[in-house]
Formats: C-alpha cells, structure tokens, sequence
C-alpha cells in the first residue's frame, strides 16, 4: 500500500452554491465557470502524481465530471464545519494507514504538481506543512501525524486562519511558496484565462 495520500476538498459545480464571494462580483453564472476551470485545473495538476488520490464531494459523488474515477476515489466530505470535514478526513486517512496525508482545496489556479511533491517531502522531517495563501489562510495542509488542534478554534474564512493554526503547534513544520486562491473579482485580475469573466468598469 502506498504511504502517501492526497486530499482533494472539492464543491460541486452548482449555480448559486460554488463560489459565492465571487458571485457577488460577477454574477453566479460566470463564478460557475470559473469554478468549473479551477476544477478541471486542479484535476490535471493532480492526476499523474504518485500518490493514492481521493475526492471529497461536498454535496453528491459526481461519476461523470472531470476527476476520472480509476485515477481518483470519490466519497463525501463528513457534516460539520470546515475545521470537523478536514480533521474527519486526516484521521479517515490516518486509519486506513496512510503515513503522510496533504489535503488541498480547488481553488487554485496556479497549482503545480511540485507544490504537492514539496508538501510530501517536507513531510518527512516536519509533522505538518502548510501552504500558505495571501489571504491569511492555507490552499495546502499536509500531516505526517494526526494533530486535531488544528481543526478547532480556527476562525475559518478570515484572514487569520494561517496565523491561529501555527499558535497551536509545538512541533515542527514547514510553510510552502505563498500563493493566491481565487475567491475574490480581484484575484481574477491577473489571471488571462479569467479576463472574459470580469465586468467591464
């Protein structure tokens, strides 16, 4: 059995359920598409990489959407807050005898596969590893053992969600290359591939 598995969080591409800061600024329908190329992105970045590979649907398991079933395991994410899904996730993982487990999101358009081989490597001499977003959150978590303080207390969605999860470790980690994740009209900015969705000024 491999040791290493990857964590996919991924919302299902509903309208008016995906993406709804961004729907604020340009509407529900050009979000949905957005959130559609972020997926379709995050699939390809993810899917040669060689690691056990798992998708967890907020919603419904969607057989017939861009993550290809033989390549990715589908499941549902467990209720609860973000801070309950992730932590159910990692000790889901953990139990099943993973040794190292990283769990990113879907939205970010400039992920590479060397962000996650990073992640994993700095696995093995730190217990956790972050990828920190400019936003004050993380796009990347990565856990060599389960720490589920890291799941509680956290004021998720704020900008000091990266800031409050270090105050909680007392053990060793490493932070990744700080990156942008898509959740506002102003990250789509500088994005080409995003231009004909932002209204015209």
């Amino acid at each position: 059995m491999p040791e290493n598995l990857l964590i996919i969080f991924a919302k299902n591409p509903v309208l008016g359920r995906c993406k709804t800061r961004l729907a604020k600024g340009i509407g529900p329908e050009n979000a949905l598409a957005v959130y559609r190329i972020l997926l379709q992105h995050t699939a390809q970045t993810t899917r040669s990489l060689k690691v056990d590979k798992e998708v967890l649907y907020t919603d419904f398991i969607d057989h017939e959407d861009s993550w290809d079933s033989t390549i990715f395991k589908k499941e549902l994410q467990s209720p609860g807050d973000l801070g309950q899904k992730m932590q159910a996730a990692f000790e889901a993982g953990f139990k099943k005898g993973y040794q190292k487990i990283v769990l990113i999101g879907t939205d970010l358009i400039t992920l590479e596969p060397s962000d996650i081989e990073k992640a994993f490597e700095a696995l093995d001499s730190n217990t956790v590893v972050f990828g920190p977003a400019q936003d004050g959150g993380y796009y990347l978590i990565g856990l060599s053992q389960m720490k589920p303080e890291l799941f509680k207390n956290i004021p998720w969605s704020t900008s000091k969600v990266l800031t409050k999860s270090l105050e909680k470790i007392d053990h060793t980690y490493q932070l990744l290359q700080i990156k942008n994740d898509i959740d506002t009209v102003e990250d789509l900015a500088e994005i080409p591939v995003f231009l004909p969705f932002i209204p015209l000024l």
